[in-house]
């Protein structure tokens, strides 16, 4: 804790690169999952095996798999970015299918009886409803990427992990405590702003 209160400037600046490293990797893994989860949403059959790959890569363990991928693409934040991406599909596009499917059918009979075409049912009338089911999932990624994100410090990334690695490799517990309790309260508003945004998304529905 001493350290956290002795050097913000150093806690602060490492916080501002691991919301970047997060920031970019959830834009990434959203771009990708939305497709996914619609191609999974529209053909039942896919879904499982879809879903259950997904889950399968979700259970590498994050070392192992960051290891990987250092050796593809070298130190820096292209490894653990890439990381963030592939662990994240599993909960983003299991939602994206959720709230797809739990969409009121009488709802998009309705759109189609209006002349809308698949595509403007999808953004319309779809995505709309699906949206609070959507956030739901880009929460709970967050949460975890966040986490994730630390072993970022491991490869040359930036972001909390260099205060975590440093303390352990210097010996240092206040270090380690600062970069673990600063991810703790990045993952707590993140979680806080999401659940709102969330929560907004369903009043605007009602």
């Amino acid at each position: 804790m001493s350290y956290f209160l002795d050097h913000p400037a150093r806690v602060g600046s490492l916080t501002l690169a691991h919301v970047e490293l997060v920031a970019v990797a959830l834009i990434a893994a959203c771009a990708i999952a939305l497709p996914l989860g619609l191609l999974a949403a529209r053909r039942p059959a896919l879904s499982g095996w879809l879903l259950g790959a997904l889950g399968a890569l979700y259970t590498i363990p994050s070392l192992a798999l960051l290891a990987l991928l250092v050796e593809a693409a070298g130190l820096g934040p292209a490894p653990i970015v890439v990381a963030l991406v592939l662990y994240a599909q599993f909960m983003l596009a299991r939602n994206v299918v959720a709230g797809i499917t739990g969409v009121d059918r009488a709802q998009v009979d309705a759109a189609r009886g209006l002349g809308m075409s698949p595509p403007q049912i999808l953004v319309r009338v779809e995505i709309p409803q699906a949206l609070p089911v959507m956030i739901g999932g880009v929460r709970v990624a967050a949460i975890a990427s966040i986490a994730i994100a630390t072993l970022g410090g491991y490869v040359g990334a930036g972001g909390l992990g260099v205060l975590i690695f440093n303390g352990l490799t210097l010996h240092q517990p206040s270090m380690i405590v600062a970069g673990s309790l600063a991810a703790s309260i990045l993952a707590i508003v993140a979680d806080g702003l999401l659940r709102l945004a969330e929560r907004s998304a369903r009043a605007a529905l009602a």
